[in-house]
C-alpha cells in the first residue's frame, strides 16, 4: 500500500487535504470518492507509507481562496504490459480542439460533475465519446491522464494552449481556488456561446456577396478564356480598326489566356505576403485601417467591444484580478490597435488609477462604453456594468451587419453590372461597326 497526499472539496464545496492509503491512484481516486469527495489533486508521498496517526486523522480544511496546492512531479509513466492502461500518461495529442468543439466540452463537463462524478471520472467519460482520433476524445484524455498523476486541472488545461485560450486557464484557477467549479466551467460555456453566436453572425452577413462575388469573377474570366477569342478572329478578319472598348477587351483576354497561370501565381503569392504582413510587422497598421474603413469600421469595432465587456465580465465575477483581466483581454481582444491601448491601461492600473480613466484617455473606447464603466467602479459593480456594455455593442453589432449587407448587395451589383457592361459594349460596339462597314 502507497501513501497518497490529496487536496479535494467535501459536498459543502470547501476544500480539505490530507492522505489517504491505497494500492495507486486509482484506488486512491475511489476511496476519495466514496467518502463524498472531489479529487482536485492526488500525488504520492515519498518514503511508502504515512505513518498511522496521519493515516486516520480527518481531512484538513484548507482556508477559502488560498491557491490549489501544485502537485509534485509525476512519477515516470508505468511500462507497456504493466499495470492498467486506463491510468497509463499518453502522449500529448496532436489533435486540437475547435472553438465550437470547447463549448461542447465545457457544457458537457460542467453537467457531469454537478451530476457527482469526480473530474477524472468525467473527463474519462468525455475521452470515451464519438471517435477516439477526434479533438474532444484525445484532449480529455490527456486532460484526464495529468489529472491521475496529480496535476491541478488549471494546470493541465495550460498544457494545451492552441485549444485553450488564457481566459479559460485563469478562469479554473479562480474556480479551484473558490471551489465553484461548475460555475465557472458554465459562465466559460456562456462566454463561448456568445462569442460564436457574434462570429455566425458576421459570417453570415458576408456569405452572400462573396458568393455574388466568387461567381461574377468565374463567369468574367470565362468570358475572356473561352467567348472573347472566338470573337477576336471574327474581327480580325474584318480589316477594319476596332473601337478602343473592343481593343481593350483583346488585349486583357489575349494577356490572360497566354499568362493566366503566371497571373495566378502572382495572385497567390501577393496574398501570401499581405498575410505575412498582416500576421506580423503589419498588424497594428492593418487593424488600424480596419477601425477606419467605413461599413466595415462599424463590423470591426462593435464586435471587438462587445466581446471585450463579455471578457472582462467572465474574469471578474469570478474572482480573476484586474491586472490579469486586462492582460487576457488583450491577448483575446483581436485587434492590436484595441489591444495596446488595453497595454498601456493595464500600466497604469499598476499606479492605482482605474480602468475607465485610461481607457478614456486612449481615444479608441467610445465614450458610452468607458462612462459605463466609470460608474460600475464607483458603485462596486463593475462586472453588472460590463455585462451591460457588452449587451448594448452586440445590438449594435447586429444593426451595423443589418446595415452591411443593406449596402453591399447594391454595390456588388454595380460592380458586376459594370463589369458585364463593359464586355457587351465591347462586343456590341465592333459589332455595329463591321455592320456600318457593310452597309457602306
Amino acid at each position: 500500500m502507497a501513501s497518497f497526499g490529496y487536496l479535494a472539496l467535501n459536498r459543502q464545496k470547501g476544500k480539505v487535504s490530507g492522505t489517504i492509503e491505497a494500492a495507486d491512484r486509482r484506488g486512491a481516486m475511489a476511496a476519495l470518492a466514496a467518502q463524498g469527495l472531489q479529487a482536485l489533486s492526488i500525488r504520492e508521498m515519498a518514503g511508502g507509507k504515512a505513518p498511522a496517526a496521519k493515516a486516520s486523522a480527518a481531512p484538513k480544511a484548507v482556508k477559502p481562496g488560498k491557491a490549489a496546492v501544485k502537485a509534485s512531479k509525476a512519477p515516470k509513466p508505468a511500462k507497456a504490459g504493466g499495470g492498467s492502461s486506463f491510468w497509463t500518461l499518453s502522449a500529448v495529442p496532436a489533435k486540437r480542439m475547435k472553438p465550437a468543439e470547447v463549448l461542447l466540452f465545457t457544457s458537457e463537463l460542467a453537467d457531469l460533475i454537478d451530476a457527482g462524478m469526480t473530474l477524472g471520472a468525467a473527463l474519462n467519460s468525455l475521452s470515451n465519446q464519438g471517435e477516439p482520433t477526434s479533438g474532444i476524445c484525445a484532449v480529455s484524455a490527456d486532460l484526464r491522464d495529468r489529472i491521475m498523476r496529480g496535476e491541478a486541472f488549471s494546470d493541465a488545461v495550460d498544457a494545451h494552449p492552441k485549444t485553450f485560450p488564457a481566459i479559460y486557464g485563469n478562469m479554473v484557477r479562480a474556480g479551484e481556488a473558490s471551489g465553484a467549479m461548475v460555475e465557472v466551467l458554465r459562465r466559460l460555456a456562456e462566454h463561448y456561446e456568445r462569442n460564436q453566436s457574434m462570429k455566425s453572425k458576421v459570417i453570415s452577413a458576408l456569405t452572400y456577396p462573396a458568393i455574388v462575388l466568387g461567381m461574377g469573377v468565374v463567369a468574367v474570366i470565362f468570358a475572356m478564356v473561352k467567348i472573347v477569342p472566338q470573337f477576336t478572329s471574327l474581327f480580325a478578319s474584318m480589316g477594319k480598326e476596332l473601337p478602343l472598348p473592343t481593343r481593350i477587351l483583346i488585349g486583357m483576354s489575349d494577356g490572360l489566356t497566354k499568362y493566366g497561370i503566371l497571373y495566378a501565381l502572382g495572385l497567390v503569392a501577393g496574398i501570401v505576403l499581405l498575410h505575412k504582413w498582416i500576421t506580423g510587422s503589419g498588424r497594428l497598421a492593418w487593424d488600424g485601417f480596419k477601425l477606419k474603413v467605413p461599413l466595415v469600421r462599424g463590423l470591426i469595432a462593435s464586435g471587438t467591444f462587445a466581446s471585450l465587456a463579455y471578457t472582462l465580465q467572465t474574469l471578474l465575477s469570478n474572482g480573476v484580478n484586474v491586472l490579469n483581466a486586462l492582460r487576457i483581454a488583450e491577448e483575446t481582444s483581436g485587434n492590436a490597435v484595441i489591444g495596446a491601448e488595453l497595454r498601456k491601461a493595464r500600466e497604469r492600473v499598476t499606479d492605482g488609477t482605474t480602468i475607465s480613466g485610461p481607457l478614456a484617455q486612449s481615444g479608441i473606447f467610445p465614450r458610452l462604453m468607458t462612462d459605463m464603466m466609470a460608474l460600475g467602479e464607483q458603485t462596486g459593480n463593475l462586472p453588472t456594468a460590463l455585462g451591460h456594455i457588452g449587451k448594448r455593442y452586440e445590438a449594435e453589432l447586429n444593426q451595423n451587419i443589418r446595415n452591411f449587407t443593406t449596402a453591399l448587395e447594391p454595390i456588388l451589383i454595380f460592380l458586376v453590372a459594370g463589369v458585364v457592361g463593359f464586355v457587351a459594349i465591347a462586343i456590341l460596339s465592333a459589332v455595329f461597326s463591321a455592320t456600318s462597314a457593310m452597309g457602306q
